[in-house]
């Protein structure tokens, strides 16, 4: 899922709204099992619960302003995405595992693309959906590099020197950890039986790599794509819709590029990696600058 254009240049200050009305209001219909949508009312008394001012987003007498409007659009495309979109497409484990024994038999993979989960006993199987990721980028790659469980920190050089290297070692990068085209992370959770703050961490991590990279891109000028793939329906939607919608946030304030639920990435990680070819080939024959400062490619 890519984010809707309408909303990806917003400033700040609508993020700031969004995060607090939807703190105050709630992001779920409790016993629903579905996404929140905050009427105009709603918003403008969640603003005026915090002692703030409400009279940019509703005149007095409960009208909409266009700031108003922008905010309802946004919540509402957010629940309309998760909960017609998102909502089908995440697997629970024996789903995932149908899918990685019927893409193991078409892709043939290396044993060392194929991590294993952290459980014991009978839960004790493959990281399915990074299995999954792992095998789709590595049969799309067309015989370029790439890390999948990259060992060091992501960093990007200039003139062969630093230029910033982030805090976090991320799942995978394309060709690799220095200048690379594309970086991603991959929060799968098939046997967790609670949302906890481990969970709930995943979802910050991703955030605060996105700050790093946007803070790259727009003080030096260098693009690279960040992805997140996330699965277990039991997990994320059962019990976290409340950090799908922030995932959802975090796609549209541009800290991520791309967000893959479940089975997505059987439809969409194919074209994006061919993507990435073109990028490094781009790159490597001197269309592009040097050290990664590259022009941001599209995706469709």
């Amino acid at each position: 899922m890519r984010p809707n254009a309408r909303f990806v240049k917003q400033g700040k200050d609508f993020w700031a709204h969004v995060r607090s009305v939807s703190e105050s209001v709630g992001y779920t219909l409790r016993g629903k099992g579905a996404v929140k949508v905050p009427s105009i009312g709603e918003i403008a008394d969640a603003l005026r619960a915090r002692s703030l001012g409400s009279r940019h987003v509703a005149d007095g007498r409960g009208r909409p302003t266009d700031y108003g409007r922008i905010l309802e659009a946004y919540f509402k495309h957010r629940a309309d995405v998760l909960n017609t979109i998102v909502e089908p497409q995440l697997m629970d484990a024996a789903h995932a595992r149908k899918l990685f024994k019927r893409l193991s038999s078409q892709y043939r993979p290396r044993p060392e693309d194929i991590p294993w989960n952290k459980q014991k006993g009978e839960k004790k199987a493959p990281a399915f959906l990074t299995a999954i990721v792992n095998m789709i980028v590595r049969a799309h790659c067309a015989g370029e590099n790439c890390e999948f469980d990259p060992r060091s920190l992501t960093t990007f050089t200039r003139d062969g020197k630093p230029l910033r290297t982030l805090a976090r070692r991320v799942d995978g990068a394309f060709p690799g950890v220095v200048n690379p085209v594309a970086v991603w992370e991959v929060k799968e959770y098939y046997y967790t039986t609670t949302f906890g703050s481990r969970v709930a961490d995943g979802v910050y991590e991703s955030l605060l790599d996105g700050m790093e990279l946007e803070e790259l891109r727009e003080h030096e000028g260098v693009h690279v794509e960040h992805y997140l793939m996330v699965d277990a329906h039991y997990t994320w939607w059962q019990c976290g819709r409340s950090y799908l919608c922030r995932i959802i946030d975090m796609l549209h304030m541009g800290y991520v590029d791309e967000v893959l639920f479940g089975y997505e990435v059987v439809e969409r990680l194919p074209l994006i990696v061919r993507n990435w070819v073109k990028a490094l080939r781009a790159r490597s024959s001197g269309r592009t600058p040097p050290d990664n400062r590259l022009v941001r490619h599209n995706v469709p």
